[in-house]
């Protein structure tokens, strides 16, 4: 069964309500820590030795002593404790592999004592041998602990990418409840294909969720000129029809400076204006949106155009805006194909309706965080992009 649907033509302008202030708090997150804050953390966390790492020396020591004690005094164990230095320096700082170094010699003097041997020329040269490996230990350490922190400040500045391109989803736009969820295909990787936004404007609460074909950076950069053109337009741009026409020949001068005749965006715009108990909505060759009633779930029946950049191809067919009837306690799902292509180990595809219609709950919270879980249980790592919005009005 398909949702109720009325269609009518571009030219019909939507009627223009005054934008709400709102508070740009993020759906499904908890508030984020500063910058500063979580390079803090990070720093902390890269340098923290792993268990291993403390415990290797440990029981170099151990096995050190223990043979010291079990063979005669004409056999010098403390020779092992030689490497101690750069053991350390696997995982600890200079500081510590410094101390370390000073231990070793200092045990190896004690034992070389108590046999008698401490001042004999090859018991100074295993000294000195110690010393040059703690030097070494040390250099190494600095030079690990530089690249670790390298690496945070790279992984700092790719989180901040993203929250520049990719913003938080605003709880509660301009009489909606919204929640969303993002989840890049690697997981070392902070954007990718996949894209969102939510706009308010004097038109009503503007949404886009899309899908660029591709990977990579060419795929990022796309991500950040789509959007950047959809943040710019949505407020200008009385029509939904025309703002999504705007968006294709963004994308279709972005492949013809790049020489791409196959970039293309599927994507899916929203308009809801406040105190509606409709929205209005333009497939761009993207997956169709998910309706939640208490009693149902089903995809919302609308024509489908062609994706972002190929517009041209199809110039003559105007663009038609779908109405569809959204009160309180209904939710509109948008998802990309991260979520209903998802396959389990037999190559089935995640029953996207059947799993909504099992968790009986229109909550947009709710929703996300369920399919957050229940798409990964489904298919495990995931293999591609996902991103899900979930909207529904509040109870008036």
């Amino acid at each position: 069964m398909s949702a109720p649907v009325q269609t009518r033509p571009t030219a019909d302008n939507r009627s223009h309500g005054r934008t709400q202030s709102h508070s740009r708090t993020q759906s499904h997150n908890h508030s984020a820590p500063t910058v500063a804050a979580r390079w803090n953390l990070a720093v902390a966390e890269a340098v923290r030795a792993p268990r291993w790492v403390l415990a290797l020396p440990l029981l170099l020591i151990a096995v050190d002593l223990l043979l010291e004690f079990a063979l005669p005094d004409t056999v010098a164990a403390g020779f092992l404790l030689t490497v101690l230095p750069v053991i350390v320096a696997f995982g600890l700082r200079p500081a510590v592999v410094g101390l370390s170094t000073v231990g070793a010699i200092a045990l190896q003097a004690a034992l070389a004592e108590r046999a008698g041997h401490l001042t004999e020329q090859h018991h100074i040269w295993v000294y000195v041998s110690t010393a040059l490996a703690g030097v070494l230990g040390a250099a190494l350490s600095w030079q690990r602990t530089r690249q670790e922190s390298d690496l945070v400040r790279i992984r700092t500045v790719a989180e901040t990418l993203q929250r520049t391109v990719l913003r938080p989803v605003p709880a509660r736009p301009g009489g909606l409840r919204a929640a969303g969820l993002y989840r890049p295909a690697q997981a070392d990787v902070a954007i990718g294909g996949d894209l969102y936004e939510v706009c308010e404007t004097r038109f009503g609460t503007r949404i886009l969720l899309g899908d660029v074909r591709g990977k990579g950076l060419d795929a990022v950069r796309t991500v950040a000129d789509v959007l950047g053109a959809f943040r710019a337009t949505a407020h200008e741009t009385a029509s939904l029809a025309e703002l999504a026409e705007l968006l294709d020949r963004q994308v279709d001068r972005e492949a013809a400076e790049r020489g791409d005749e196959e970039l293309f965006v599927t994507a899916v715009l929203l308009q809801h204006g406040p105190d509606s108990d409709r929205c209005d909505l333009v497939n761009r060759g993207h997956l169709a949106p998910m309706l939640l009633t208490p009693t149902a779930v089903h995809a919302v029946s609308c024509p489908e155009y062609l994706p972002l950049g190929l517009g041209h191809l199809a110039a003559d067919r105007p663009t038609l805006v779908t109405s569809v009837l959204l009160p309180p306690g209904h939710t509109l799902l948008l998802h990309t194909d991260g979520v209903s292509e998802a396959r389990d180990t037999t190559g089935a595809f995640y029953p996207l309706a059947d799993r909504l219609t099992a968790l009986g709950s229109t909550d947009p919270e709710a929703v996300v965080t369920f399919l957050d879980e229940d798409v990964r249980r489904h298919s495990g790592p995931l293999t591609d992009d996902l991103a899900v919005l979930a909207l529904t009005p509040e109870t008036r």
